[in-house]
C-alpha cells in the first residue's frame, strides 16, 4: 500500500480493477496524481477496509470500477449503500495498454481517470425485483441447455443402442420417448443391452428433472416480471421471457437511462451512421445487450404475424425503399421507445 499525504479539502476519485479475490484500489486528486494505492480482499471486511482507505486519503468525490455486474456487483452494492456515487468504467482501450503496459494498479489508475472525465455510466442497482428475474433467468437458461443436451444425448443413444432397444422407440415422439425409456428396468449391468438400458433411462430421468426445474423457474419468473412491471407484460406480443430480458437490461434502476434513444441504444435497435461521401444511410446495430435485442425481434416478429397496423408500416416502409431488414431494425426502434415507456420507475 502507497499514500500521500491530502488536503482535507480537496475530493478525490479512486478507481478499481476488480478481481475474484482481491481488488486493486488507486487514487487520484483533481489534477489527475495518483494518491494512493491498495487491495483489499473481496469480502464485506475488506470493502469496509477499502472505504475506510480511501476516506482516509480525501474526500471521496466518485469510484469507477470496472465490472460491477460481475466481480465488482458486492463492491458495488457495498459502496451504493453507503451513499457512495459509483460510476461503471469499461476496461481500458487496447491502444492504451499497448502503449502503458498492463497491470492491476494501472487498470485501476484508467478506471480512475474515466470517472474524472465522467465518460462512464450509472451501474445497475441490483436489489430488487429485477435482480430475481436476472437471477432466476441465469438459472433457466442453464437448465434449458442441459435438457437440450439431455435429449440429444438421448435420441443419438437410440440410434446406436441394440436392436432389441432400438427397434420400439425409434419412431416414438419426443414426449413418449422419454414416458418409455423412463420407466426401463435395466437389471444388473452385465450386457450391452443392459448398459444401454440404464443410460437410456438415466438421460430420460435427467431430462424430467429439468423439466420440472423449468416449469417451476417459469412460474416464478412470470410472477415477478407481472409484479415488476405489469404495463411492459401488458404491451402486445411481451410474454414474461421477453420482458425479462428487456428489464434485466435496464435494471432496477432504469432512471440510470436517460432517454427511451439511450434504452434503444442498450438494446442494439438504434440506426447507426453509415454514411460516406454523396451517400447517407444507417445501418443496423449489432452491439448491445444481445438478449434484449432478441426480446425486440421477437416482439415485432409476433406483431407482423397478428398486427395488421404493423403490417402496414412495414410494407409502407418496404415500399420508400428500405430493405425487411432495416424495416424491421425501425420497428425494434419504436418497441423500445414503447418498451421504456413502459418500465417501472
Amino acid at each position: 500500500m502507497t499514500t500521500m499525504t491530502q488536503s482535507a479539502s480537496t475530493q478525490v476519485t479512486v478507481g478499481v480493477d476488480t478481481h475474484l479475490d482481491v481488488h486493486v484500489a488507486v487514487v487520484k486528486d483533481q489534477l489527475g496524481r495518483r494518491l494512493a494505492t491498495t487491495s483489499v480482499a473481496t469480502t464485506p471486511a475488506g470493502y469496509a477496509e477499502l472505504l475506510g482507505w480511501a476516506e482516509q486519503v480525501g474526500p471521496v468525490e466518485a469510484w469507477g470500477i470496472e465490472g460491477t455486474g460481475s466481480f465488482g456487483a458486492a463492491l458495488t452494492r457495498f459502496l451504493r449503500a453507503h451513499g457512495q456515487v459509483v460510476v461503471e468504467v469499461n476496461r481500458p482501450d487496447r491502444a492504451a495498454r499497448r502503449r502503458r503496459g498492463k497491470s492491476d494498479s494501472l487498470d485501476a489508475e484508467a478506471a480512475a481517470r474515466t470517472a474524472q472525465a465522467h465518460q462512464g455510466s450509472m451501474p445497475k442497482a441490483g436489489d430488487g425485483l429485477v435482480e430475481m428475474i436476472r437471477l432466476l433467468r441465469v438459472a433457466r437458461a442453464s437448465a434449458m441447455k442441459a435438457r437440450t443436451q439431455a435429449i440429444n444425448a438421448l435420441k443419438a443413444l437410440v440410434v446406436t443402442a441394440p436392436a432389441e432397444l432400438r427397434e420400439p422407440l425409434r419412431n416414438l415422439s419426443t414426449v413418449r420417448l422419454v414416458q418409455t425409456t423412463a420407466a426401463l428396468e435395466p437389471g444388473p449391468v452385465t450386457t450391452p443391452l443392459a448398459a444401454a438400458t440404464l443410460g437410456l433411462r438415466t438421460l430420460a430421468r435427467r431430462y424430467q428433472l429439468l423439466s420440472a426445474e423449468l416449469t417451476t423457474l417459469d412460474a416464478e419468473l412470470d410472477r415477478l416480471t407481472r409484479a415488476a412491471a405489469p404495463k411492459l407484460v401488458a404491451l402486445f406480443g411481451v410474454g414474461s421471457d421477453s420482458a425479462g430480458a428487456l428489464l434485466v437490461a435496464a435494471g432496477d434502476n432504469p432512471d440510470r437511462l436517460r432517454s427511451n434513444a439511450a434504452f434503444s441504444m442498450l438494446c442494439g435497435s438504434s440506426p447507426i451512421e453509415a454514411s460516406s461521401g454523396k451517400t447517407r444511410r444507417h445501418r443496423l446495430n449489432r452491439g448491445g445487450d444481445r438478449q434484449a435485442n432478441a426480446a425486440l425481434h421477437r416482439i415485432v416478429v409476433a406483431r407482423l404475424r397478428h398486427d395488421q397496423q404493423t403490417k402496414d408500416y412495414l410494407a409502407r416502409r418496404i415500399r420508400e425503399g428500405k430493405s425487411k431488414k432495416e424495416a424491421i431494425r425501425c420497428l425494434k426502434r419504436y418497441v423500445a421507445r414503447e418498451v421504456f415507456a413502459a418500465l417501472p420507475r
